[in-house]
C-alpha cells in the first residue's frame, strides 16, 4: 500500500507500518467515541473495534483531530483525549479547516472520516449508521452533509444503512441522483440502522466480500470518484423489536416538534430519546450492528488487498 503524499494527514505508527507492509487499513470514526457513548464504555468500545480489526487481520485508523492536527490512527493517549470528550468538536468536512487553524480537538463524522481517510490512501470504512435526507425534509432542506462528501469520495462504507429515525426512501432518492453506489450484503432490503429491513429496496445484492473488492476494482477501472455503500444488515437476533422501534420514534419525533428542535441538535436528541425510551435496547443494537460492520469491513479490506496485489 502506498503511503499518502498528503502532508495534512498524521498517519500512527502502527498504520504506518502496516501500509508499508501491505497490511489492509480500516478506518474508524470517533464520532461514536466522543459524542455516541458515556465515558468510560465508550474508551472500551473504541478499543474492541479496533481488536476486531486486528483480529481479522487489518490494521484499525481510527481518524480523529487533535490540537489542530488530523491524526489517521490514535494512540492509547490520544484515544482517551477524544473518549475524555472535553473540548472535543463534532467534526463534519466543513469543520476541518477551522480546527486544524484553531489548534482544535475534534471527532469526526462519516464524512470528515471519509474525507481524511481517502487522504491517507485508506479505502474501506466501518460505521453504524450514516447520515441522509431528514424527515420534513421539504420544508427544512436538512440533508446530513454525508451524502455530499460520499458522492466525490471514493472509499468503500460499511453501514447498517441510514438511521431509521430519517427520511429513508429521500435519502436512497438522493443516492442515486448523487452517483453513490449501494449494494446490499446477503440482503436485498435497504436496512434501516435498529432493523433489519426498512421497507426500501436495494438494487444490487452481493454474498461475499470477495464480490464486494470486485466492485471496487471496477469503479477503479472507471476512474469513478463516488463512495461505494455496502449496506449490511444487523444480525436478526440483535435488532429491535419493530413495534417498540415505531413506538418510541413516533413519540421521539413528536417531542421533537413540540420543542422545536431541529437542523444539526435533531439526530442527536432522537438518538438520545430512542436510548430512554428502549430502556437502553436501542443503543445495544447501534452497537452490535458497528461490530458487525467492522467485522465486515475488514474483511473486505483484506479480500480487496489479495486482488490488488494479485
Amino acid at each position: 500500500m502506498r503511503l499518502p503524499d498528503n502532508p495534512v494527514v498524521v498517519l500512527s505508527r502502527e498504520v504506518e507500518t502496516a501500509m508499508k507492509n501491505d497490511v489492509p487499513v480500516v478506518a474508524l470514526e470517533s464520532t461514536i467515541i466522543s459524542h455516541g457513548l458515556p465515558h468510560p464504555r465508550n474508551l472500551e468500545v473504541a478499543r474492541e473495534l479496533e481488536d476486531i480489526v486486528r483480529s481479522h487481520g487489518a490494521c484499525p485508523a481510527t481518524i480523529a483531530v487533535v490540537a489542530g492536527v488530523a491524526h489517521v490512527g490514535l494512540d492509547n493517549d490520544q484515544l482517551e483525549l477524544i473518549a475524555a470528550g472535553q473540548d472535543v468538536h463534532k467534526l463534519s468536512t466543513r469543520d476541518l479547516p477551522v480546527a486544524l487553524a484553531t489548534g482544535s480537538h475534534g471527532a469526526t463524522t462519516v464524512s470528515a472520516t471519509s474525507y481524511l481517510a481517502v487522504l491517507a490512501g485508506i479505502r474501506v470504512f466501518a460505521t453504524g449508521g450514516m447520515g441522509g435526507v431528514h424527515r420534513g425534509w421539504l420544508e427544512s432542506w436538512d440533508e446530513s452533509a454525508d451524502l455530499d462528501t460520499l458522492s466525490r469520495t471514493k472509499i468503500t462504507i460499511v453501514c447498517a444503512g441510514v438511521k431509521s429515525i430519517l427520511d429513508i426512501h429521500a435519502t436512497l432518492q438522493r443516492l442515486e441522483t448523487l452517483n453513490i453506489s449501494v449494494i446490499g450484503y446477503r440482503t436485498s432490503e435497504f436496512p434501516g440502522f435498529y432493523l433489519r429491513d426498512s421497507g426500501e429496496k436495494v438494487g444490487w445484492r452481493v454474498e461475499d466480500e470477495e464480490s464486494v473488492a470486485q466492485i471496487m476494482w471496477q469503479q477503479d477501472r472507471l476512474g469513478l470518484s463516488s463512495a461505494l455503500i455496502v449496506a449490511n444488515p444487523i444480525d436478526e437476533a440483535d435488532q429491535l423489536d419493530r413495534a417498540l422501534h415505531d413506538r418510541v420514534l413516533a413519540d421521539g419525533l413528536a417531542a421533537a416538534e413540540r420543542e422545536q428542535v431541529s437542523g444539526q441538535q435533531l439526530t442527536p436528541f432522537l438518538l438520545d430519546f430512542m436510548a430512554r425510551g428502549t430502556s437502553g435496547a436501542s443503543l445495544e443494537a447501534n452497537l452490535a450492528a458497528v461490530r458487525s460492520n467492522v467485522r465486515l469491513a475488514s474483511r473486505i479490506a483484506r479480500s480487496s488487498g489479495s486482488l490488488h496485489n494479485a
